[in-house]
């Protein structure tokens, strides 16, 4: 059974800084897709960054409006991924998800479908 666990998040001014953290485990394939999407109130879901585990740092995703102030990375133990976020705007607010897809190669990020979520994390990012 995967699971994901999700941790980090919080409050802060605009043009700070948070950093969220996702590991996912208890597949038995050894790599994962790893995405984070998050959902505004009111908005849809929406898919912010990507990275495969397979891969280290190499060749993220990132959607356009987090294109140099969002930083995907893999820590040192294998399956976990940080999320550094940093020059937070107010539109930044919403709860963040990690969701993962068991995967070998990097390519099938972009179309798998991710069944395991994490919790949710709340991000808020004040004026």
């Amino acid at each position: 059974q995967v699971q994901v666990v999700q941790s980090g998040g919080g409050s802060v001014q605009a043009g700070g800084s948070l950093r969220l953290s996702c590991t996912a485990s208890g597949s038995t394939v050894s790599n994962y897709c790893i995405k984070w999407f998050r959902q505004a109130a009111g908005k849809e879901r929406e898919g912010v960054t990507f990275i495969y585990t397979g891969d280290g740092d190499g060749n993220p995703y990132y959607t356009d409006s987090v294109k140099g102030r969002f930083i995907i990375s893999q820590d040192n133990a294998k399956n976990t991924v940080n999320l550094q976020m940093n020059n937070l705007k107010p539109e930044d607010t919403a709860m963040y998800y990690c969701a993962a897809a068991p995967a070998v190669g990097g390519t099938v990020c972009y179309w798998t479908s991710y069944k395991y979520w994490g919790q949710g994390t709340q991000v808020t990012v004040s004026s």
